[in-house]
Parts: C-alpha cells; sequence; structure tokens
C-alpha cells in the first residue's frame, strides 16, 4: 500500500495566560517534607507533631498558616479544605501576609469557601502591601483579567513590576507577556525576552517555552534554532506539553539538533498523551507515513 505523504502542522503559538499562584508552607528540619520519597505519616489533630500543634494553639500566625497549607495540600493531614480556610482566617486576622494570600487564592478558586473575586482581591491587596510578591503577582493577574476589579492593564503592569523587582519569576513571565502584547506598556519585544530568560532561568517551564518560541520566530531576540531547542528541552522535561510537541517538531525537521524521526515520535507521544492536539496531529502523520515507527 502507498501511503499519502501528509504534512506535519506548524509551530504553535506560545502560552499567553497569567498564572496564579500559591504561598508555599515555610519549611524546617522537623516539618513533614513534600519533596520526601518515603511515606508520609497521616496526622490527626490528636497526634500532630506536638511543637506545630502547640504553636498553632497559642496563636502562632506562621505555625497556623503552616498547617493550613499542610491541611490545603493533604500533606501530613487529611486534605480539608474547611480546616485550611479556618486557619488561614486565623493567621491572616494578625496581618499575616503568607496567610492573607493564601487565603485570598481559596476565595479566588471558591475552594472551602463560596468563590469572591472581591474578597480575593481585599486579601491580595493587604498581602501585597506588605511586599508579599505571590499577593502582588495574583493582585496583577485580577487587574489584567478584571476580575473583583474594574479591569486594569497599567495597575496589572505596576503590581507585575513590584514583584519583578523582587525577582518573583511569575511576575516576570506575567510582565513579559504584557510586553510581548503590548498591553499596558508600548509593545518591545526585546524587554519581554529578558524577562522571559529571567524567569526561564529559574526553572518556570512557560517562561521557557515562550522564550524558545522567540528564539525560533527570531523576534525580540537573535533567530537560533539550538538555543530554541535548549528551551523547548527545559520546558518539556517538565511535562509542558506544548513544549514537548514543538520538540518533536525540531527533531523531525532537524532544525538546531540533528534529525531524528524516532526522537520526534517520543516527544510527540508525550505531548499527545497530554491532549496536544497538535501533537496528535503529528503523531498520526508520523504513524500514517512510516517514519520513525516501526
Amino acid at each position: 500500500m502507498v501511503f499519502t505523504k501528509h504534512r506535519l502542522v506548524v509551530m504553535i503559538f506560545p502560552i499567553i495566560f497569567s498564572s496564579l499562584v500559591l504561598t508555599s508552607c515555610q519549611k524546617t528540619q522537623d516539618e513533614v517534607s513534600q519533596e520526601s520519597t518515603e511515606t508520609v505519616e497521616v496526622y490527626n489533630r490528636d497526634n500532630l507533631p506536638s511543637e506545630l500543634q502547640e504553636l498553632v494553639d497559642q496563636g502562632d500566625a506562621q505555625a497556623q498558616t503552616d498547617l493550613g497549607s499542610m491541611y490545603y495540600q493533604g500533606t501530613g493531614v487529611q486534605q480539608d479544605y474547611a480546616k485550611a480556610v479556618e486557619l488561614y482566617e486565623k493567621a491572616a486576622s494578625q496581618g499575616f501576609a503568607d496567610a492573607q494570600s493564601n487565603l485570598g487564592l481559596m476565595y479566588y478558586q471558591g475552594t472551602g469557601v463560596q468563590q469572591d473575586y472581591a474578597k480575593a482581591v481585599e486579601l491580595y491587596e493587604k498581602a501585597a502591601s506588605q511586599g508579599l510578591t505571590q499577593a502582588q503577582t495574583n493582585l496583577g493577574v485580577m487587574y489584567e483579567n478584571g476580575r473583583g476589579v474594574r479591569q486594569d492593564d497599567t495597575k496589572a503592569v505596576e503590581l507585575y513590576e513590584k514583584a519583578v523587582n523582587q525577582g518573583a519569576a511569575e511576575a516576570q513571565y506575567n510582565l513579559g507577556w504584557m510586553y510581548y502584547q503590548g498591553t499596558g506598556v508600548r509593545q518591545d519585544y526585546a524587554k519581554a525576552a529578558e524577562l522571559y530568560g529571567k524567569a526561564a532561568n529559574q526553572g518556570f517551564a512557560k517562561a521557557q517555552y515562550n522564550l524558545g518560541w522567540m528564539y525560533y520566530q527570531g523576534v525580540g531576540i537573535g533567530k537560533n534554532y539550538a538555543k530554541a531547542v535548549e528551551w523547548f528541552e527545559k520546558a518539556a522535561n517538565q511535562g509542558h506539553s506544548s513544549a514537548q510537541s514543538n520538540l518533536g517538531l525540531m527533531y523531525y525537521q532537524g532544525l538546531g539538533i540533528g534529525q531524528d524521526y524516532a526522537k520526534a515520535v517520543e516527544w510527540f507521544e508525550k505531548a499527545a498523551n497530554q491532549g496536544n492536539a497538535e501533537a496528535q496531529t503529528n503523531l498520526r502523520v508520523m504513524y500514517e507515513n512510516g517514519t520513525g515507527v516501526r
């Protein structure tokens, strides 16, 4: 049978969405490690680590926030969003910025409470005024999207810049998109590439992907297929499906890396398994043409 030689679909456009973030629980040597590969003991109120429970009962805001994060994530305790809200509220009422920000996220998500964007904004504002980068970033997202506040790109940029000045990767990524799009600022591809680079160097996958795209296109930065491959690969190794799909295409075309149809299939498969439509189409073409597969 003679197979029709179909063409692979073109590169996809960069991710554009701004992201909300959750303040991580402050870790100490005695605290349950989320990175542990060992089985984590599940505690209840009666057998929580005595030191943590004692601090919570004494009204220690840091301990309340840490335990709230454990309940939110289900780390070391049975996941309980209502309990997380209760603990965050106690710490937030003491003016603890991390708790205010985390509680704001729960109101934004409608997790453990009724969804309320205006309440989320109120809490983010309190934490942002204390210089917490996660809150500044999330508040910027609220202004960018007009959720709980009147939409205001200029205000979003202002908030992102505050967090960027403290080195926050999510804010660098979001502000990079504002410069890329020319929203709230004058369009500046070079500035966008610079900001994506800062976030990418901190391991932020979406920024790595967008930076790879800019190298591929030669937008705001010199065209460099090898660099595009490098950044697509970094994002792909973190499970970013669009980066996996694009990396597969780079292997297929032999751009910035030696042509390797088998590797192209491998990356298309990884992206396709996550539901990436472009990768699914490309993988189908590879099988129809018998390229890189047996």
